[in-house]
């Protein structure tokens, strides 16, 4: 398929080789997984769709995998939900790949110097980062999470600068625009880490999408500049911009994006240079179960290869503001019914990754709670800012204290567990029967910082979604 720009994209226009058919049949794929056997494609995709002998979700054959799914994330991780203290800082929304399934970026040149006209987005400087992550340390946070645009002045450090700049021309071969053209500097890559660094706070950063942007116009690996962040202070790398691994459903949502095979070696390159990583899928949209099933076994595949993957993510498409739903491209994003398969059927397919995450920003709290008794078990972060999901036009909030985790979780009649990152440490949390404390009567304990003083509401200039 040509890559096409959302505008010039057509619903009826868009045909794919792979389909949600299979050779398998639901009874024996739902008897493999009950078996503990290693599934196949075919087996999930039965599985995603309750049986593709039939139109639509059967309610009982779903019933049956999501109860198989919940008992299997029993016996495997029990029955804790675990949770991070963490702050979401962006640090630009500065970006010019142009994803069809994003609203979170802004067009590049609207953030130089010389343009007039307003825009919602923002760039912050290394240091307004290092502020944002100090002010929230006083929070008791353990973990600063940074996923951001693709700016053409970010590099991975001055060495890099000099290359790029290097260039004939350097914007329109290697995506390059120097410091001074812009309102912002956005520092280098090395200096947000730096920044964000601040009394052993642990750095989740730097998608495949974002090392890409560290290593372009080089012949660097990405095991050598994921070990220079590394140094910097990263701690792991977010398996994010993965959407769907298939080429043909790339080449409709993010034509501009790096191929899945450059995904993969970048997490590869992370996991060699000694990082712990997680992995997503972002479904919904265009795709099909196939495709979702042909994900989950690349996924697979590169855990059974580098055992770096310490939690997969499903996130459901958020599609109101985003260019594939305001061109007609798509009328909606996943059921209810598909988000639950989604769940359970990532939880049976994986024996080699033991946590699935439920993340409310993407289901909000009441189906966010439902499906951690589908197959997931853990409930994500505090965030205290989230900008990407919000701005596709999500509507769950921005923060979640540990109290409200405290009363979410043990509604459901499971134990709330503050977690480290990398799921290495973890911090039960006692919760007195008929107990009449209050949401913030909890607060996390993991971060340099902490000492279980209860979170509150962050204020605004403590947001990361701050200009």
């Amino acid at each position: 398929m040509s890559r096409r720009s959302a505008a010039d994209l057509n619903a009826d226009d868009i045909s794919f080789e792979h389909t949600a058919e299979s050779d398998q049949a639901f009874e024996n794929a739902l008897a493999k997984a009950r078996d503990g056997n290693r599934l196949t494609v075919d087996d999930a995709v039965e599985l995603l769709t309750t049986g593709t002998d039939r139109d639509g979700i059967d309610h009982e054959r779903k019933e049956s995998v999501l109860e198989l799914a919940d008992r299997r994330r029993a016996e495997e991780v029990g029955d804790d939900v675990t949770f991070v203290a963490n702050l979401n800082n962006n640090v630009t929304t500065a970006c010019n790949v142009g994803c069809l399934f994003c609203n979170f970026k802004d067009t590049a040149h609207q953030f130089e110097a010389d343009h007039d006209a307003d825009h919602a987005g923002f760039t912050k400087t290394p240091a307004d980062s290092r502020r944002i992550v100090d002010d929230a340390l006083d929070l008791g946070i353990s973990e600063v999470c940074s996923v951001s645009g693709l700016h053409p002045a970010f590099a991975l450090n001055d060495e890099h600068h000099e290359i790029l700049a290097g260039y004939d021309e350097p914007a329109r071969e290697v995506n390059y625009k120097p410091p001074a053209v812009y309102e912002t500097d956005p520092g280098t890559y090395v200096d947000q880490i730096d920044a964000m660094s601040v009394d052993g706070i642990h750095v989740h950063s730097i998608t495949p999408e974002e090392a890409y942007h560290a290593r372009r116009g080089t012949d660097w690996s990405y095991e050598s500049v994921y070990r220079r962040l590394h140094d910097a202070g990263l701690d792991s790398a977010p398996g994010t911009a993965a959407e769907i691994l298939v080429e043909e459903v790339r080449d409709v949502v993010c034509p501009g994006k790096i191929s899945s095979d450059e995904w993969i070696e970048a997490m590869e390159g992370a996991m060699a240079a000694g990082l712990d990583t997680t992995a997503t899928i972002m479904y919904g949209h265009v795709d099909n179960a196939m495709h979702r099933a042909m994900h989950l076994k690349r996924v697979r595949d590169l855990q059974d290869r580098t055992g770096g993957i310490r939690e997969f993510v499903p996130l459901s498409f958020v599609h109101q503001n985003t260019p594939l739903y305001e061109h007609g491209v798509v009328d909606g994003g996943a059921s209810d019914a598909e988000d639950e398969l989604m769940i359970a059927v990532s939880r049976l397919f994986f024996d080699n990754i033991d946590n699935i995450q439920s993340s409310w920003v993407k289901y909000g709290d009441a189906k966010g709670l439902k499906l951690l008794n589908c197959g997931a078990n853990d409930f994500m972060g505090t965030i205290l800012s989230e900008e990407i999901t919000k701005r596709a036009g999500g509507s769950y909030g921005e923060f979640r204290s540990v109290g409200d985790y405290v009363e979410m979780i043990s509604a459901i009649g499971r134990r709330p567990v503050e977690r480290s990152t990398d799921y290495r440490t973890k911090r039960p949390i006692s919760v007195a029967g008929d107990s009449d404390d209050s949401d913030d009567s909890y607060g996390p304990t993991l971060g340099p910082r902490a000492d279980g003083t209860p979170m509150i509401e962050p204020a605004e200039e403590t947001l990361a979604a701050d200009d």
